[in-house]
């Protein structure tokens, strides 16, 4: 039993055999990345942390970005050896075995479908508060879910379906869009910056670190998840044009991009606006309230929420991107059914896979009030990155000699440092979160025991 359930795919049956196009190139994996990781996140987050830590909350963004890039690093390295879609399960199923790979693709589907869901239900709002600037409003009926107001949530609906389209037509072409949206909202975050300079007082900075250390790291373990998503890049392994050379700079070039865009936003906004200041009332509209105040008008505050749009527009492509590429890794091993293996001829797509999935997202997305129920995407995160970096140690060990196009340093200093601050994140969540995760990683190896196992490619080989 024990032998069968550890049982490892071999390295190059994991990278496949050219059933996906490679179209994607260094710029487009970039910003595939960039674009997952640029959520509602950085719009939303600072109200929330700056009370925590004061100015030094921009010592918060600087701390989460250096663990978010103890785990980066062992994504880039695995990516670059095993350039295969699944992302970590694949990893995991090269270095630690089937179970394990199931786990973490089971973990990777609540991840991944809810938390697009949970920032699907969000466009909605930020669609409203673009367009009451225009004097127009989409009735409560029709534009949130049953439990916050609504009947059915028709925008949710709309940015699912717009999102699956794309990805019907081709990856090339929704790399296209998404790198269109992510330079966009790059643009609308440096207007930001732009328009609270303006009204920067660097008096709003002292005292530096009023709230201590202490401060710092409780708003650290919050902005860590606004890092999360710079692994979309792995995900396309299998339509990366180089992938050996590509998806290592993409990976840490867009937490690299990502923490630059962060710390500058956070130092304009602490600069136009005293951190004492109420935003936790308004949160979700810290960065427009202070550009509208910074130059007493509403039209700032109009084209930031239009940056939350089109955030949360790229985010839901990109995930739900890596959602299909890592379900249909998993059918080809035989572990889902077949139907998510299917590839359109034309496209070199999997259309059946892209519907599929954009159904069971756009249904809770438009008719469930996701609630606690999207933290517990957090510990998936966590799951599948400690995952990552104790694979990154055995396939070190275990193949040596396999060529990588990127190698950790400071090996293996970094992975371990990345499990100990994942297990640091993991231990301050919420027995909610907990309790979520037990029962989906439950239900998980039933359907494994009860379907997956017997169906394994790798089983049925003899392997």
């Amino acid at each position: 039993m024990a032998s069968t359930l550890f049982r490892l795919k071999p390295i190059q049956d994991a990278i496949g055999h050219g059933e996906l196009k490679r179209t994607m190139g260094r710029s487009a994996l970039l910003f595939f990345s960039v674009g997952s990781i640029i959520g509602s996140g950085i719009f939303v987050i600072l109200g929330v942390a700056i009370p925590k830590a004061g100015p030094a909350v921009l010592l918060s963004f600087l701390l989460a970005a250096v663990a978010a890039l103890f785990s980066a690093l062992s994504y880039a390295e695995l990516a670059s050896a095993v350039p295969a879609s699944g992302s970590s399960y694949s990893y995991a199923y090269v270095t630690l075995g089937e179970i394990v790979a199931w786990a973490v693709g089971w973990m990777l589907m609540l991840e991944y479908g809810v938390a697009v869901a949970a920032v699907s239900v969000g466009w909605g709002e930020y669609l409203n508060e673009f367009l009451g600037t225009f004097g127009i409003t989409i009735p409560a009926a029709i534009a949130s879910p049953p439990g916050e107001g609504g009947v059915f949530n028709v925008p949710a609906l709309i940015v699912v379906a717009a999102c699956t389209f794309l990805l019907i037509r081709g990856a090339s072409e929704s790399a296209r869009w998404n790198t269109i949206m992510v330079m966009l909202k790059i643009a609308i975050l440096v207007f930001f910056c732009i328009v609270a300079f303006t009204a920067f007082d660097g008096n709003n900075l002292e005292p530096f670190l009023p709230l201590g250390l202490l401060g710092v790291t409780a708003a650290a373990g919050q902005v860590f998840f606004s890092y999360i998503g710079f692994d979309a890049a792995s995900t396309a392994g299998e339509e990366a044009k180089n992938p050996k050379k590509d998806l290592p700079i993409a990976i840490i070039g867009s937490l690299a991009v990502v923490t630059a865009l962060y710390l500058l936003v956070t130092l304009a906004a602490l600069g136009a606006q005293d951190w004492k200041l109420d935003t936790t009332s308004s949160s979700e509209a810290v960065l427009s309230s202070i550009a509208n105040t910074a130059l007493g008008a509403s039209w700032p505050g109009a084209l930031i929420a239009l940056g939350a749009i089109i955030s949360i527009f790229s985010v839901v492509l990109v995930t739900l991107y890596g959602q299909t590429r890592i379900l249909f890794a998993m059918g080809r091993d035989g572990l889902l059914p077949k139907a998510f293996t299917r590839v359109n001829p034309r496209t070199q797509t999997p259309v059946a896979n892209t519907i599929i999935v954009g159904v069971l997202v756009a249904i809770p997305a438009s008719l469930v009030s996701l609630g606690q129920l999207a933290e517990a995407t957090s510990i998936g995160t966590l799951g599948a990155f400690a995952v990552v970096n104790i694979g990154v140690i055995v396939l070190r060990r275990r193949r040596p000699d396999l060529p990588r196009g990127f190698t950790t340093p400071l090996f293996p200093l970094m992975p371990i440092l990345g499990l100990i601050l994942i297990a640091v994140i993991v231990l301050s969540l919420q027995p909610i979160t907990w309790l979520v995760f037990a029962i989906w990683m439950t239900v998980g190896f039933i359907v494994y025991f009860a379907y997956s196992r017997r169906h394994s490619v790798l089983g049925k080989s003899g392997t």
